[in-house]
């Protein structure tokens, strides 16, 4: 019976250690794709995204609320933008909440509240790396 309790205890030890390096995986690649678009940096934006990146948004504008596409290439050109456009980066003090909805071995969900809305991400484990996948995001106006 000892032998039993010890050998589930040790197993979900190991379960919370395991969830927490991905946990850590999860909030890095979030930041990274935060971080690439808020100050123009190509290198976490390449880091974060899979190449089969598809975000869909919608924002305001003048008109109302207006859909917006993004590919991989499309969130690339958008970072150097900013890089060559300084007005165009995060406030100093944009916010960067970073919420893990649900986690698996493969596949995770996150919630980002950030200066222009919120997104939501859905990220895949390649390789032993957690990418972005899928975006859906709505700006706060």
């Amino acid at each position: 019976m000892k032998k039993t309790i010890l050998i589930i205890l040790l197993l979900c030890c190991f379960s919370l250690d395991s969830y927490g390096q991905d946990k850590e995986k999860i909030e890095r690649a979030a930041l990274d794709y935060i971080e690439g678009f808020y100050e123009g940096d190509t290198t976490k934006i390449k880091r974060s995204i899979h190449p089969d990146l598809s975000k869909l948004g919608y924002g305001s504008s003048s008109g109302g609320s207006k859909e917006h596409i993004m590919t991989y290439e499309r969130a690339i050109g958008f970072a150097r933008d900013v890089a060559g456009n300084p007005e165009w980066a995060a406030p100093k003090d944009a916010v960067k909440k970073i919420e893990i909805l649900d986690a698996q071995d493969k596949i995770a969900c996150v919630k980002l509240t950030l200066y222009w809305g919120i997104d939501y991400l859905l990220m895949v484990k390649y390789d032993d790396k957690w990418m972005i996948s899928k975006v859906l995001w709505q700006s706060l106006e």
